[in-house]
C-alpha cells in the first residue's frame, strides 16, 4: 500500500491482503486504484476477496484496476458469481506490460508502467508526484497589498506588478515547494539494466531479491533477481533508498539477503510484513 498526496494505491494483491489490512488498522476510504504487476497467483489471489469485502462494507466509490487485459477475462466469471450486486463499479484499465507508458494521472500524481524481465508478461510501476505550487510569503502579501485573486498565479511563478507599475520578482514573493517524491516498484524481474534510466534517482525503490548470489543460476532460470543484483541496480540508478523483498522461502535468516544487498548499496532495508516505511 502506497500513500501519496492523500491517496492510497495498492500494488498487487496477494492472498491474505485484506487480513493484513485489518490487522494493521488500514482504512481504505482513499483507495481508488489497484495496480497488478503480473498474473501469478501470489500477486492476484487476494483480489476477489478484497472486492467482495468492499461490497459487504457498502463501499460506493468506483474501484479501478490497472492490469494486463487477461485479468479482466479471468475475473469476469468470479465477479458475476460472487459479486453480482456490488454497490460500486469495478473498472479495468488494460496495461501493456512490455511498454514504458503513462498509465494513470490525476492533478497531483502520475503512474508509469516499467517493463520487467520475467517468465510471464510483467511490469513494475513508477509513482511520481507532480510539482507543487510555490509557497507565497505571508508578509509579502501585506507589504505589496497583493489581491487574493492574484495569489494562485504567483504560486505558479508569475511576478507581481504593483499599482505604481513596479514589477516584484516572484523569487522575492515565494519560496520553493518540496521536491516531488518518486517511488519505483520492481517485482518480479530478472536483473535488467534497462530499467535504470526510468528509475534514476528515485526517492525509494522496492526491488525483488528472491535469491542470494549463490543461487545465481537458479535466479536466471526462474527470471528472478539476487539480493546483490538488487543492490547493484539501486547503486547504478543512484536511488536514495532501497527496500528489498519477495524472498524465497528457503531463507529463514533474511539478514543474509540484506547483507548481500548492502554490500552493493548501503542504504538498503528489508521489506518486512506489516512494516511502514517513509519515502
Amino acid at each position: 500500500m502506497l500513500e501519496l498526496r492523500d491517496k492510497q494505491f495498492l500494488i498487487d494483491c496477494g492472498e491474505g491482503t485484506q487480513i493484513r489490512m485489518r490487522q494493521m488498522g488500514v482504512k481504505t476510504n482513499r483507495l481508488g486504484h489497484i495496480f497488478i504487476s503480473h498474473l501469478h497467483g501470489d500477486h492476484v489471489f487476494g483480489l476477489i476477496g478484497l472486492i467482495s469485502s468492499f461490497g459487504m462494507l457498502n463501499r460506493t466509490a468506483d474501484l479501478h484496476i490497472h492490469a494486463q487485459i487477461d485479468l479482466e477475462k479471468i475475473m469476469e466469471v468470479q465477479l458475476l458469481y460472487f459479486c453480482a450486486e456490488l454497490p460500486f463499479k469495478v473498472i479495468f484499465h488494460p496495461i501493456n506490460p512490455r511498454k514504458y507508458a503513462l498509465i494513470y494521472e490525476d492533478r497531483s500524481v502520475q503512474v508509469f508502467s516499467i517493463p520487467m524481465k520475467h517468465r510471464v508478461p510483467c511490469c513494475g510501476f513508477l509513482f511520481q508526484e507532480k510539482p507543487r505550487d510555490r509557497h507565497i510569503i505571508r508578509e509579502m502579501i501585506d507589504l505589496y497589498q497583493i489581491p487574493t485573486w492574484r495569489i494562485p498565479k504567483i504560486k505558479l511563478g508569475e511576478d507581481f506588478e504593483t499599482n505604481e507599475g513596479v514589477i516584484i520578482p516572484n523569487a522575492l514573493l515565494t519560496t520553493a515547494s518540496e521536491l516531488p517524491k518518486r517511488f519505483a516498484y520492481c517485482s518480479d524481474t530478472a536483473y535488467s539494466e534497462k530499467i535504470i534510466p526510468i528509475i534514476d534517482g528515485v526517492d525509494c525503490l522496492f526491488h525483488e531479491a528472491t535469491f542470494m548470489d549463490e543461487e545465481l543460476i537458479r535466479s536466471k532460470q526462474t527470471e528472478h533477481s539476487t539480493a546483490r543484483q538488487a543492490g547493484e541496480i539501486a547503486r547504478k540508478a543512484k536511488v536514495k533508498k532501497l527496500i528489498i523483498g519477495h524472498y524465497s522461502a528457503r531463507y529463514i535468516n533474511q539478514n543474509e539477503l540484506l547483507n548481500e544487498a548492502k554490500a552493493e548499496f548501503e542504504n538498503t532495508v528489508l521489506g518486512e510484513d506489516m512494516m511502514v516505511y517513509q519515502i
